[in-house]
């Protein structure tokens, strides 16, 4: 993450100030490291209920309860790191106070949630964003380069797993019946960001789920596919996959005309910032296990090696979005846009149909909008 990306360009403005709201594993393992690595950003409140564990890594914030943080006098900007069927309240409340929003995945639980969401955000004048990380993981980024080269013709196909090995229930809200609950809710939404920041939007979704595992609740394995004109994305995820991140089967392929690639092994900050690196640290992000890339025409196989993941960038430039007025990074309306494609994939899985995905054509636009200003890996004429 290179100088310019890391300090804000206005060095004589105040730092905005951060409430944190939940110190669960997102709010301790991802949000409170990242926030604290960014200049321009000050990490002020914490809402939770375990004071001791937050004041313990922080002792320099206050703690207080959830709700607080929303109309909190001290805090510019809120970010929502609690159980998903609070993020709607607790985001609706903040924007309401006037404070600028990252909501963690998933966006909300339902499609109106979401869409209630961006118009508050946008009567309140107020930064709406989605807490995408995994855009910034190795993983995606090498992805997104082999898109950008073009070794690979025209795509046709592109498929992502994203595998545990969970096999006993546990007493976890994620696993007990409710708004949100079960893997999809969990890992569905990252999978289906990434098929719309690489492809754009589908023109339609076929999804399955089940609860595979004794005693499952909640669904626990999950396959979707999302059609494009000339190309096809299948998302995977199972809690019954027993091998290693290495040593198994790829994350994601892409197929084309000209070669498949292959990308092995699971981005590495994740584990890094359970272990308590930080996210300045060197080392961090470096990714050992390269892409694969398979020529069709020779059969030749070639090492390429992976980018660092680096998740910084989100939060740096978000910061540079609430300074100078530009747009927000991962902003509502794709939270609106992945809320409508997951919540397409319960109903066809439940109807056993294919289906178009629910946006009107003014909400397709501003999505498409929004899109636009971001860079965008696509594949050479996939429709």
């Amino acid at each position: 993450m290179n100088e310019e990306t890391t300090q804000p360009e206005q060095t004589s403005v105040k730092p905005i100030r951060v409430g944190l709201i939940g110190y669960g594993f997102a709010g301790k393992t991802f949000h409170a490291p990242l926030l604290r690595s960014i200049p321009g950003l000050a990490l002020t409140v914490i809402g939770s209920s375990k004071a001791e564990a937050v004041l313990a890594a922080f002792p320099e914030v206050e703690v207080c309860s959830p709700e607080a943080v929303t109309t909190h006098p001290e805090v510019d900007l809120v970010v929502v790191a609690t159980p998903n069927e609070s993020h709607f309240p607790l985001a609706a409340a903040a924007l309401r106070a006037g404070k600028h929003v990252v909501v963690d995945k998933p966006f909300t639980v339902t499609l109106a949630e979401a869409r209630e969401l961006v118009k508050i955000a946008s009567a309140s004048n107020r930064l709406l964003s989605v807490f995408q990380n995994r855009r910034w993981y190795s993983e995606v980024l090498a992805t997104r380069e082999i898109l950008q080269s073009g070794l690979l013709g025209e795509v046709s196909h592109y498929e992502c797993h994203m595998d545990r090995f969970r096999p006993n229930v546990r007493q976890r809200w994620r696993e007990n019946p409710g708004p949100g609950a079960g893997l999809w809710f969990d890992l569905g939404p990252h999978l289906i960001d990434q098929a719309l920041h690489f492809f754009g939007m589908p023109n339609s979704v076929s999804a399955s789920f089940a609860n595979l595992r004794p005693g499952a609740q909640t669904d626990d394995w999950g396959h979707v596919l999302l059609s494009y004109d000339r190309l096809r994305v299948v998302l995977h995820s199972s809690l019954l996959v027993s091998w290693g991140q290495a040593a198994g089967g790829p994350r994601s392929i892409l197929h084309g005309t000209r070669a498949t690639w292959a990308k092995f092994g699971e981005d590495v900050q994740e584990a890094q910032l359970i272990a308590g690196m930080m996210p300045t640290d060197p080392g961090f992000g470096a990714d050992s296990n390269p892409g694969i890339l398979f020529d069709g025409a020779t059969g030749e196989k070639r090492e390429i090696p992976a980018p660092i993941g680096d998740q910084r960038p989100y939060y740096a430039e978000l910061r540079d979005a609430i300074l100078q007025g530009r747009p927000a990074p991962i902003s509502g309306e794709h939270g609106v846009a992945v809320m409508a494609i997951l919540e397409t994939c319960f109903e066809s899985a439940a109807r056993g149909q294919v289906l178009p995905i629910p946006l009107t054509p003014e909400e397709l636009a501003r999505w498409n909008q929004a899109n636009s200003q971001n860079a965008q890996a696509t594949a050479p004429a996939n429709g």
